[in-house]
């Protein structure tokens, strides 16, 4: 399992915030574990990282909420006849994230992780709108996350 990022560092903010943008290697390590537990082969993914002013455009464009938010995904829908191993975009708002991690009191790269595991699944086509999806969803992060090593987020 094999994932592609295309890496775009669009947050010019605080340096401290800056410090704590994932590198290019974590987040194809953390793809390359979702990748191999939902048994997907090579997926091409784009990780966009925005200030709150982004995020919150997309948010109310895509969604319709007034907000920034921790992280968008737009999953790819090739052409019909067409195949690529585009699995989508993900953006990810890093003020947001470093907010969260710390009102949470969790390590801000152990949310950066959630966010793009959490992404990532929604590419794949899972949401968390019924109860019985979210419960999917959210066994399916914590199992994901404890092979990278991170705790349950939702203790």
């Amino acid at each position: 399992m094999t994932a592609i990022i295309d890496y775009q560092q669009a947050y010019e903010g605080e340096d401290v915030i800056l410090a704590d943008i994932p590198t290019s290697s974590e987040l194809e390590r953390w793809a390359n574990v979702v990748l191999a537990y939902e048994g997907v082969s090579e997926q091409e993914i784009t990780v966009r990282f925005t200030d709150e002013v982004e995020s919150q455009a997309l948010n109310f464009e895509y969604r319709g909420k007034e907000k920034p938010t921790n992280v968008l995904s737009f999953p790819f829908e090739a052409p019909p006849g067409i195949e690529m191993n585009l699995l989508g975009d993900l953006v990810i708002c890093a003020p947001v994230i470093s907010r969260e991690a710390k009102e949470q009191q969790k390590a801000v790269v152990d949310h950066y992780a959630h966010m793009t595991v959490h992404g990532l699944l929604h590419l794949m086509g899972y949401d968390h709108i019924e109860d019985a999806d979210a419960e999917e969803m959210e066994s399916k992060e914590i199992e994901i996350l404890a092979q990278l090593g991170i705790d349950d987020p939702y203790q």
